[in-house]
């Protein structure tokens, strides 16, 4: 209970550096290329949510956005030659025309 405000501090702080920090960027950049106005630090702070909901999500964690590829790895190596090769049949049937390369390291 006690890291609960040390946390929502840390967050606070975390937004406000950054929004900030895109702010400092976009008022020293784009108004002089591109002739765009400068912005305000709620603005920046709001294109800052807005390009975390659009490119990053919301998942969590630093390798959040891989977590299916190590499951699938650790299936892969799981799996027989045969089972291997039933599943490239499979894949092939999805994808006529793209052949599956065959991994180094199976």
């Amino acid at each position: 209970m006690r890291k609960i405000p040390l946390i929502i501090l840390l967050v606070a702080a975390g937004i406000f550096l950054f929004g900030w920090i895109v702010m400092l960027l976009w008022n020293a950049t784009l108004p002089s290329l591109t002739g765009a106005e400068e912005i305000s630090f709620w603005q920046a702070t709001g294109l800052l949510v807005l390009s975390k909901i659009l490119f990053g999500g919301f998942r969590g964690g630093w390798g959040g956005r891989h977590h299916w590829k190590n499951g699938w790895q650790e299936k892969w190596s799981r799996m027989s030659e045969e089972e291997k090769a039933k599943f490239r049949e499979k894949c092939k049937s999805f994808f006529p025309g793209k052949p599956m390369e065959k991994r180094e390291n199976e």
